[in-house]
């Protein structure tokens, strides 16, 4: 399926002000191309997730449109699955229970269900894990699973908000490696927010650059390079460069907040050519959490949205 966003302008209400509003989005176009994977790169507060959301139906935009193999998009739908960045998975059920969850909302037949579970368990390498509950998980095992339960309705468009943003180093690298051949087979059309440009040149067809200048589309980079990517190649090397200078630009020297400085960290590293390859920590460790509260209600509340009929994780 194709995207298309036909300017979109977007804006909030100010937290010290609700009488006045901000403006986040202001008449932001791209096309997405059936079967691409297009990242949304750029400083913190460029509107990347407010974009993704407008794109499955989650918010809806002030002014323009966004259309689904043409047909205009007012609400979260089957043929659009999100993976969110805090996972958004149901602590009181087990792995393949989680998986399954969408697929039962859908009205899939239990023996359907059991047996597109086995081949996604088996795509991720995650056999075992089925009856684990998600306690019991590492960040990297919890974010498969969160990917897992996003394709288990065979969606036509996957869009990711920093799917990797909450495991360490040598997990995310792992992670791409096996996100890439779940995707590879699956071929659906992709979006993916990301604050690391290593990760979009490995992803993506084309990397689409925004702004704090109201999501201001900087760039639209085509990442021509054939797959699996080579990340030794100069190739490669090139589009680091290109890309993190055009970031370099979006930043303008302000940082606000921690995706901000990973940013800054990543540019200089690439001025300074320490080599990328090596371990660097993004934004957590990839170690199992403790058990949590079974705070079912307000749970489910934050996430309700994208349980009904209308809406597959």
């Amino acid at each position: 399926m194709s995207i298309s966003v036909q300017g979109i302008t977007k804006s909030f209400a100010n937290k010290g002000n609700k009488k006045e509003k901000k403006l986040v989005l202001k008449d932001i176009s791209f096309e997405v191309h059936d079967g691409e994977f297009v990242s949304l790169v750029g400083p913190s507060g460029c509107g990347k997730t407010t974009t993704l959301t407008i794109i499955a139906g989650f918010q809806k935009a002030d002014a323009g449109q966004v259309l689904v193999d043409g047909q205009p998009v007012s609400k979260p739908g089957p043929d659009r699955a999100f993976v969110f960045q805090n996972y958004a998975l149901l602590p009181w059920l087990k792995v393949g229970d989680n998986i399954m969850y969408p697929m039962k909302k859908q009205g899939i037949p239990k023996a359907e269900r059991e047996r597109r579970l086995k081949e996604l368990l088996s795509i991720a390498q995650m056999e075992s894990s089925a009856n684990s509950y998600i306690y019991e998980l590492s960040g990297g095992m919890k974010q498969r699973v969160a990917i897992l339960r996003g394709l288990a309705c065979d969606p036509k468009i996957l869009l990711m908000d920093e799917p990797l943003g909450a495991v360490d180093f040598q997990m995310r690298k792992l992670l791409q490696i096996q996100m890439e051949a779940m995707l590879q087979q699956r071929k659906v059309t992709t979006m993916m927010v990301t604050h690391d440009v290593d990760e979009a040149i490995y992803f993506s067809d084309r990397v689409v650059v925004m702004s704090r200048d109201h999501g201001r589309i900087m760039a639209d980079v085509k990442i021509d390079l054939p797959r699996p990517r080579d990340r030794t190649s100069e190739q490669y090397h090139a589009y680091m460069d290109q890309l993190t200078e055009i970031l370099k630009r979006a930043l303008n020297g302000e940082v606000f907040n921690d995706e901000d400085k990973d940013l800054m960290k990543f540019i200089e590293n690439v001025e300074t050519g320490v080599d990328l390859t090596e371990g660097r920590t993004i934004l957590g460790e990839d170690k199992p959490t403790s058990a949590p509260k079974k705070e079912r209600k307000n749970f489910l509340r934050n996430i309700h949205q994208c349980h009904d009929k209308n809406c597959k994780l």
